[in-house]
């Protein structure tokens, strides 16, 4: 019984870490969101290492991001100007020159609305002044 204790926090360790570079590297990359990654983490960490939880509980990037998010629902203004700004890039491509059928681009431009009213419609994340 143990062993299935390792095996499990193991398991929960190496999804943690694999959102986490997920997390690390949608800084960098626009189509990427860094939040949704750093909320898994911290999931998969409160299930096998509360270090690493605290970790990104605490950390001076990401830290105030996940706690906005799992206090209030929050998300920052800049994430939600470099989404709706990537979903408008990528929907404008896609109608003029994916070659796409009718019914792919509508069900695409279906979703990429959905996910844009859910953004905006999430409080802004409020960035403290120093």
């Amino acid at each position: 019984m143990i062993f299935k204790g390792h095996i499990k926090r193991a398991l929960f360790a190496t999804l943690g870490t694999v959102f986490f570079a997920a997390g690390v590297i949608g800084v960098f990359l626009p189509v990427l969101p860094t939040t949704p990654f750093m909320l898994l983490a911290l999931w998969a960490f409160s299930n096998s290492s509360q270090r690493l939880h605290d970790y990104i509980w605490h950390h001076k990037r990401y830290g105030p991001m996940v706690r906005a998010w799992k206090e209030h629902g929050a998300i920052p203004l800049r994430a939600k100007i470099s989404a709706i700004f990537v979903m408008t890039l990528s929907a404008v491509f896609m109608v003029f020159f994916s070659g796409a059928p009718l019914y792919g681009l509508l069900a695409a431009l279906a979703l990429m609305l959905t996910g844009a009213v859910f953004i905006l419609t999430r409080p802004t994340l409020q960035q403290p002044t120093s």
